[in-house]
């Protein structure tokens, strides 16, 4: 059985800060990638970024590159989302995924979420 949880989030004004941080257990996900989406208030979900097993290739929405780090430590089974400079349409509940298949941005396995709510 596959469990993610996610942590860290929280509230926050524009301009600042928040580190989100994916634990994951019940298996490894060792030669996969791992990934964040979020949902919006009233919007679909959301691919925000991914990162391949050993890091070499991250990716990411054209709405947070420059802003949001995606990185991953195997050796904990944790993967991480720092995200900068936040705006308030940044709030959303975020999620964490994996295995995330690349290019079609879906997995198949969820956390519950964690939600981020950037105040203007």
């Amino acid at each position: 059985q596959v469990h993610l949880v996610e942590s860290g989030g929280g509230l926050v004004q524009a301009g600042g800060s928040l580190r989100l941080s994916c634990a994951a257990s019940g298996r490894t996900f060792s030669g996969y990638s791992m990934g964040w989406f979020r949902q919006a208030p009233g919007k679909e979900r959301e691919f925000v970024s991914a990162i391949t097993w050993r890091a070499y290739s991250a990716y990411y929405a054209d709405s947070v590159k420059g802003r949001f780090t995606i990185s991953r430590d195997n050796a904990k089974n944790t993967v991480y989302l720092q995200m900068n400079s936040l705006m308030p349409e940044d709030t959303a509940v975020y999620y964490c995924a994996g295995p995330v298949r690349v290019g079609t941005w879906t997995a198949d396995y969820w956390g519950n979420g964690t939600l981020v709510t950037v105040s203007s």
